[in-house]
């Protein structure tokens, strides 16, 4: 495996993700006035942090651990109760929540992708 491989790797594919949900989001808020219209949402994919060269230190036995199931998070969704009289549930304002969340996730990942090119490239000596 590369230097930083596994964790470039990871990141890609979190960034494709990411774009990936972006469609899907962008196709939800486009038909918010579709008749019969149901709203669609993408699976993260799974974190899988010995792949990523990524290990979470657990120094005490009441913090949480990712094996554990659900790493101590509720993954129930809040329920949709807004259908229109249409058919419709698309809520507008919870994509648009999701759609600035989605976005700040991409820029969080492109960001650390960059930073580790340039780790990179200062490790081989041709960067500053």
């Amino acid at each position: 495996m590369s230097i930083g491989g596994g964790l470039m790797q990871a990141l890609k594919q979190r960034m494709h993700y990411q774009q990936s949900r972006q469609k899907v989001l962008a196709e939800n808020v486009a038909n918010a006035d579709s008749p019969g219209f149901r709203p669609l949402d993408l699976k993260p994919p799974p974190l899988d942090p010995a792949r990523a060269g990524i290990a979470l230190a657990r120094t005490s036995a009441g913090h949480m651990s990712l094996s554990t199931g659900n790493g101590g998070f509720d993954g129930t969704g809040a329920p949709r109760f807004e259908t229109t009289p249409n058919g419709n549930a698309v809520n507008l304002e919870d994509e648009m929540l999701k759609v600035a969340q989605n976005q700040s996730d991409y820029q969080l990942a492109a960001s650390l992708y960059s930073k580790g090119l340039g780790l990179m490239k200062i490790a081989i000596g041709k960067g500053r």
